[in-house]
């Protein structure tokens, strides 16, 4: 059932995030929320826009991707680049704009690039190369030394020595150091807006003709190839606009911070590990479930901090709960009888 161009479904998801932000505003103004937990908002949001992203590959398209972290550090590293270089020239509003687009079109970039060889492989292989692949964005970064001096710019892939810079000379990207100072423009309204944007490209992409083949060949690949679906075409969609999304986090991420760094932390395998337990505990091709999965297990360890030791306990607990609710045969047994009867009585009405 359609309410105008979008469906119920739809609507209900971006009325829970502009509720949800709203709510967020009023205990700001009031002065009821802690700095601690406004210091929380901008990442929570990131990390909700890479797990839509990465649901769109997994739940989507049906391909286990471990490279999305790899994307984010593309999309952080690329816009903060861009956005140290010309802090001083460019006002704040559009240098954040053409940041957002340099960082999501680098990420998709990447994406293309990396899907050409690795979208031929399927399941543990497909997993397998897509984590190296995050590795290796991870290490070229850690790598990289850029500077700048009255001759031009200089760059180096051993040291800061070996790029033979002016003694006044700028450095930009000082290797495992990475880019110090750069600009902090996002905020937790940018934030918002991006994530709302990011779903309303995921669910559009869902809902649309594109999207029906996308899943077509999740479904069944031989099927969908016999009825004249382009594999290839469909799958590399999906995936840049995934890996793209994954980009537009990075960017937020990069300009939060005041110094950017590629740690294992941030962008390494913990990392994808995690934006992957945010989609399957959320519900693998729920992006709605992603989400809100990215949001309570985001704030659960930062607000069980005053537990120390036992925090992760409960986090580790709520996890289980978590799988069990959304994944057991029972409960899922439960949930369809209930919610079937629940739209039985209502249409009786």
């Amino acid at each position: 059932m359609k309410a105008g161009r979008f469906s119920k479904k739809e609507l209900t998801t971006y009325a829970i995030v502009v509720a949800a932000y709203i709510i967020c505003e009023i205990l700001m103004l009031t002065g009821i929320m802690s700095s601690h937990m406004k210091g929380l908002l901008v990442p929570i949001c990131y990390y909700a826009i890479v797990a839509v992203g990465l649901n769109l590959c997994v739940g989507i398209l049906g391909e286990l991707s471990l490279g999305h972290a790899g994307f984010m550090c593309v999309g952080a590293y690329s816009s903060a680049l861009f956005s140290y270089v010309t802090e001083s020239a460019i006002p704040t509003a559009p240098r954040f704009i053409i940041a957002l687009v340099i960082g999501v079109v680098m990420a998709a970039l990447a994406g293309f690039l990396i899907g050409i060889p690795v979208l031929r492989l399927k399941g543990d292989y497909l997993a397998i190369v897509t984590l190296a692949f995050g590795e290796i964005i991870k290490n070229i970064f850690n790598a990289i030394y850029l500077g700048t001096d009255s001759t031009g710019l200089h760059f180096s892939l051993k040291d800061m020595a070996s790029m033979g810079m002016e003694p006044g000379g700028k450095i930009i990207i000082n290797g495992a150091q990475g880019i110090t100072g750069t600009p902090s423009d996002s905020n937790f309204t940018i934030a918002i807006v991006i994530l709302l944007v990011s779903l309303f490209v995921v669910q559009n992409l869902v809902s649309s003709r594109d999207g029906r083949a996308i899943m077509a060949i999740r479904d069944n690949r031989i099927a969908a190839e016999s009825n004249g679906i382009n594999i290839t075409k469909y799958k590399m969609l999906a995936f840049t606009i995934s890996a793209a999304i994954a980009g537009a986090s990075g960017v937020l991420f990069a300009h939060n911070i005041s110094s950017l760094t590629a740690t294992s932390q941030y962008f390494g395998y913990n990392a994808s590990i995690m934006f992957l337990v945010y989609v399957v505990l959320g519900g693998i091709g729920n992006i709605r479930g992603s989400m809100i999965a990215a949001v309570i297990l985001y704030m659960l360890p930062e607000l069980l901090r005053g537990l120390s030791d036992y925090r992760m306990l409960i986090y580790s607990v709520v996890l289980i709960v978590m799988m069990l609710v959304n994944w057991s045969p029972k409960a899922r047994e439960f949930r369809e009888k209930h919610l079937s009867f629940l739209k039985i009585k209502k249409e009786a009405k």
